[in-house]
C-alpha cells in the first residue's frame, strides 16, 4: 500500500511540475493532457490543447505565440479530427512517435514517422518548431519529424516552404476553413514543379494565383517582394531541394506570413504598443493578379480603363466578348508563325511573365544562346533570362503565353515574344 500512495503523490508532482513549469520537451514518461502547456526554452511560443473561439466546443493540439496578447495560433495538429470534450492527451511513445489520444484510449492523430530513436524526445523549439530528436543530438539533419515539414495556414521564419527531394516532402500551405474551424480549407499554395518552379494558390483544383518564377531577384509576379529591414529571403533550387525561406532582420520583430480563408496571402507584423496584428504586405495586389484575367496571349495593365489588351501583333479572338470585357479567350496572332527563317521577336518590359508550366530552362546560357535556342524549336513562342540580376540563365515557352501583366514601376523582367516577320516592322516596341 506504502508503494501505491508513493506512486500516487510522484504522479500528482509530476503532473503540477508539467503545468507550472517552463519546460520545453516531452520525454515517453511525461504526458500532456489538456489544460497542461509546454513552452520554448524563450518562452516565445506555447503549445497544449485549445479551442479557436468561445463559441467552438472542439478541442485541437497546437502552437500559439506566448507574449503576444491576441491568442495567434501558427501550427495545429489534429485539424481535421479535432476532440469534442477535454480528455484529450498528447503523448510520445518508446519509439518517438507523437500521439494524441481520446477518451477510448484511441489515437486520433500521429506522427507516424518511420525513423525512431532510443532516447526519443519532443521539444518545442523557439522558431516555433516542435521537433522530435533522439536526446542526445540537437543537429536538424537527424530530427525524427518535425512540424516545419507539415505547416497549416502560417509560413514562419526560418521555415522551408518547398520540396525535400531527399526525403519526399512537398511542404506548403493549406489554408483554415474558417477563421474559427482549423480544418483544411478551400485553399492551397505551394510549388508547382512542371516547367521552372512557380507557386501556384489555387482554390480546389483551380489556379487563383500565380507568383511567377523566381527571376533571382523575387518572383516575377511578386514586386513587392524587395529588399527591406524586416526580413531578408533566399530561393534555393537544386537536386536535393526547392524552397522559397526568409529570417527576421531583428528577433524583437515579430511577423508571420499566412494563406486566410478567402484565398489572400498576408504577411503581418504584431505592433505592441497597438497591440494588434498590422498588415505588412499582400501578396495579391490589385486585379490583374487574378490568374489569366486576360486569356491567351493578352496582357493586363491596371492603369487602363479596360484591364486587358492583347500584345502586339495580336487581336481579340472574340471581338464582341472582348467588348463586353469577357477577356477569358484572349487574343490570336494576326500572322502565324514561319518556322522555316524570318521570325523575330518582340520585347516587352517590367512585366510579370508567364505561367511556366510549359516551359524549359537551362542556368548557364546567356541570352543571345537562349534566343537561338527558341529559334531552334518551332513551337517557342518566347525567352527570357533566367536571372535578371546576373544576365544568365535561359527559359522557353512552349505555349500560349498566359498571365502577363505589366506593371508601373521597373522591375527589370522582360519577355522576348515570338513574332512573324511581317509583325515585326509594326510593332511600337523595339526589336531584337
Amino acid at each position: 500500500m506504502k508503494h501505491f500512495y508513493l506512486f500516487l503523490f510522484v504522479s500528482i508532482i509530476s503532473t503540477l511540475w508539467l503545468t507550472s513549469t517552463s519546460i520545453s520537451t516531452i520525454t515517453p514518461n511525461q504526458n500532456i493532457s489538456d489544460g497542461q502547456t509546454i513552452l520554448s526554452d524563450d518562452e516565445f511560443f506555447r503549445m497544449g490543447f485549445f479551442s479557436p473561439s468561445n463559441n467552438s466546443i472542439n478541442r485541437y493540439f497546437g502552437i500559439w505565440y506566448n507574449k503576444i496578447s491576441v491568442t495567434t495560433v501558427v501550427w495545429v495538429a489534429n485539424r481535421q479530427t479535432p476532440l469534442n470534450d477535454t480528455s484529450g492527451v498528447l503523448t510520445l511513445n518508446d519509439q518517438g512517435t507523437l500521439m494524441i489520444i481520446d477518451r477510448t484510449n484511441r489515437s486520433i492523430w500521429s506522427t507516424n514517422s518511420s525513423l525512431t530513436a532510443n532516447n526519443p524526445v519532443a521539444q518545442l523549439l523557439g522558431t516555433g518548431n516542435l521537433v522530435i530528436r533522439n536526446e542526445n543530438s540537437v543537429d536538424p539533419d537527424n530530427y525524427l519529424w518535425q512540424s516545419f515539414d507539415y505547416p497549416g495556414n502560417t509560413f514562419l521564419p526560418s521555415m522551408k516552404f518547398g520540396f525535400d527531394f531527399v526525403k519526399g516532402l512537398d511542404k506548403y500551405l493549406t489554408a483554415w476553413k474558417s477563421d474559427d474551424d482549423p480544418s483544411i480549407g478551400e485553399y492551397t499554395n505551394r510549388f508547382d514543379r512542371n516547367g521552372y518552379p512557380q507557386i501556384l494558390m489555387r482554390k480546389g483544383s483551380e489556379v487563383e494565383f500565380n507568383s511567377g518564377p523566381w527571376n533571382g531577384l523575387r518572383f516575377s509576379g511578386m514586386p513587392n517582394l524587395k529588399r527591406n529591414n524586416i526580413y531578408t529571403f533566399e530561393f534555393v533550387f537544386n537536386e536535393r531541394e526547392l524552397y522559397y525561406k526568409y529570417e527576421l532582420v531583428n528577433n524583437s520583430v515579430v511577423s508571420r506570413m499566412i494563406l486566410d480563408p478567402d484565398g489572400k496571402i498576408l504577411r503581418y507584423i504584431w505592433i505592441e504598443r497597438r497591440l494588434e496584428w498590422e498588415l505588412y504586405v499582400s501578396g495579391q495586389m490589385d486585379n490583374c493578379d487574378r490568374y489569366s484575367l486576360c486569356g491567351p496571349y493578352g496582357i493586363c495593365n491596371i492603369k487602363d480603363s479596360a484591364a486587358c489588351g492583347c500584345l502586339s501583333g495580336f487581336e481579340p479572338r472574340f471581338p464582341e466578348q472582348w467588348r463586353r470585357a469577357d477577356w477569358s479567350n484572349g487574343c490570336v496572332r494576326k500572322a502565324e508563325l514561319s518556322c522555316e527563317g524570318g521570325d523575330g521577336f518582340v520585347k516587352l518590359s517590367d512585366v510579370k511573365v508567364p505561367d511556366t508550366r510549359r516551359s524549359w530552362f537551362n542556368d548557364s546560357m546567356n541570352l543571345e544562346e537562349c534566343k537561338q535556342e527558341c529559334l531552334r524549336k518551332c513551337n517557342c513562342t518566347a525567352y527570357a533570362t533566367l536571372d535578371v540580376g546576373t544576365g544568365r540563365g535561359c527559359l522557353n515557352w512552349f505555349d500560349d503565353l498566359v498571365d502577363i501583366r505589366s506593371y508601373p514601376e521597373e522591375t527589370m523582367q522582360d519577355i522576348f515574344v515570338r513574332m512573324a516577320a511581317s509583325e515585326l516592322g509594326m510593332t511600337i516596341h523595339r526589336i531584337l
